[in-house]
């Protein structure tokens, strides 16, 4: 489907852009910083012309190719079959594409409690409803009320969303036979993000069996294999463990023993075995205490509080409520504790200053500060919308996984291919990043504080999309550099884990109050 390397103008190769003529032009956008360079137009070639600009790196108007054209000294017989393979290469769309709607789905394991459900079903529901209203405004009045691609909207290409949501029951073993189910019943061009507290290894061996992209989910444990299809935010708990494991090794004294605490879970299990592989050949001494699910977790904490000894590191696998169970009991004086910010919502759920003293976060999202200003629009759109935060960190990853398919399936054209899709990411989402950025920066000031235009405007429905117009300079304090809760997200080809390190933080303030950087960003 081509790209721009440098300053050359790489145009796609599919067969209905090679073969097509000027009266049946077929568009691609090649830099997704500037929508408005598309493929070059060239005369249609034949298959003598094709053959010689292959073999012999002369167009089909006889002139010479660049010498970044590579030459290919195939045989005859070789040189029929590629040019088969390209005439047939991307003839239909996708699966779950039709003229004028794309489907989707999200997958939600049953694992996950019904307050994070219901908001994540939602907002999905809000995002479609916004999506595919501003789409009809468009086609009708040729006006846009959300981003997308000026080429989108000239050439008509702007589809409708149909979202589904798979919810999945019982054991694990079978959900993959209940995917393919769903999907027999309805194929989908993409799963776009989806929920789950325990394994996602089903629903991305799905993926990739299917060849459908699994579009950046909101998941502790991402599968650790960088699939064809598969694109995650993070290593999740995996990643945690390897920050830490640098972490301790970079220090001045490497520990010598210790703890892992951790529910005795698909997750606690993978994250306490990734620390042990983290740190093997190391002098650290290991224990796993793992427990029970089945059993009164204030019992079993103070059994393991009983064994710590001053000087030990213990490194707590635990999530909200296990945590709040552990600030009710003493912290071991002189041993030196750290929690998943992954598992464990540190801002939101309390734990004693005699704890905090004590204690440190292995955090991959942005610093305390820049995070809200990167947030601070979508926070405005929530309020916006009258939906509650329950779960910033998840919500703020389905906002931004919507809003980057928006932008990505805008400048795709009528290219609905699904490869083509995975092609984009990992070449846009950096680009995006910054162009974003600078986007809502300004556009924050439209939808100022919490409240502010509600106040001003006065009450609107979920289904209205007012635009104001902005005016004055953007405060450069305020600027926001991302647009996630994630510093740093970039991919490249080949690469599925968009932010790829993390931070070792520390409490702060009389009583803990304060998140503080102790160890600067970490990339294991």
């Amino acid at each position: 489907m081509g790209q721009v390397e440098g300053d050359l103008l790489v145009p796609p190769i599919t067969g209905n852009f090679l073969y097509a003529t000027r009266l049946d032009k077929q568009y691609a956008v090649m830099d997704p910083r500037v929508s408005k360079i598309f493929n070059q137009a060239h005369e249609a070639y034949t298959d003598a012309s094709l053959l010689e600009a292959i073999d012999h790196g002369r167009n089909n108007s006889g002139g010479e190719m660049t010498v970044a054209m590579p030459r290919y000294n195939l045989s005859e017989s070789d040189l029929k079959a590629l040019t088969a393979y390209l005439k047939q290469l991307s003839l239909q769309w996708s699966p779950g594409v039709t003229d004028d709607r794309i489907r989707f789905a999200t997958v939600i394991t049953p694992d996950v409690d019904p307050a994070r459900r219901k908001i994540l079903i939602d907002m999905l529901q809000i995002i479609a409803r916004q999506k595919n209203g501003s789409t009809e405004a468009a086609s009708k009045a040729r006006t846009r009320h959300h981003m997308t691609s000026a080429a989108e909207m000239v050439l008509g290409t702007e589809r409708n969303w149909d979202l589904d949501v798979w919810e999945l029951q019982g054991d694990e073993s079978s959900w993959g036979e209940q995917l393919a189910e769903h999907y027999r019943k309805q194929p989908v061009f993409a799963l776009v993000s989806g929920l789950s507290n325990s394994t996602w290894q089903p629903v991305h061996d799905f993926c990739e069996h299917e060849h459908v992209p699994c579009w950046f989910p909101s998941v502790d444990l991402p599968v650790k294999t960088q699939d064809q299809y598969s694109f995650y935010f993070s290593g999740g708990v995996l990643l945690e463990a390897n920050v830490l494991a640098h972490h301790l090794s970079g220090s001045n004294v490497l520990p010598k023993h210790l703890i892992q605490v951790f529910r005795d879970d698909v997750v606690g299990r993978a994250a306490s075995q990734e620390l042990v592989h983290a740190l093997e050949g190391s002098s650290v001494k290991i224990d796993n205490r793992a427990l029970a699910t089945d059993k009164p977790i204030n019992d079993s904490l103070r059994n393991v509080l009983a064994t710590v000894k001053s000087g030990d590191v213990v490194m707590f696998w635990l999530r909200d409520a296990d945590v709040a169970t552990l600030g009710k009991l003493k912290p071991v004086p002189d041993a030196t504790n750290y929690f998943s910010a992954r598992l464990f919502n540190a801002e939101n759920v309390q734990l004693n200053a005699k704890w905090k003293k004590s204690s440190h976060l292995v955090y991959l999202y942005e610093l305390p500060g820049k995070r809200e200003s990167n947030l601070n629009y979508f926070h405005a759109w929530l309020n916006l919308r009258k939906l509650p935060l329950i779960d910033e960190t998840m919500q703020s990853e389905v906002f931004f996984a919507f809003n980057f398919l928006t932008d990505i399936t805008s400048e795709m054209l009528n290219n609905l291919y699904r490869d083509y899709l995975v092609e984009r990411a990992e070449t846009m989402i950096n680009k995006r990043e910054g162009i974003k950025a600078e986007q809502e920066t300004r556009d924050r000031f439209y939808l100022g504080r919490p409240g502010d235009l509600i106040r001003k405007h006065g009450e609107m429905t979920a289904d209205e999309s007012v635009r104001i117009q902005i005016t004055g300079p953007a405060n450069s304090a305020a600027v926001s550099h991302g647009t996630t809760i994630y510093p740093h997200l970039s991919l490249g080809p080949g690469q599925r884990f968009a932010s790829k390190g993390g931070y070792v933080l520390k409490f702060s303030g009389e009583h803990g109050e304060k998140l503080i950087d102790e160890s600067g960003w970490i990339v294991p």
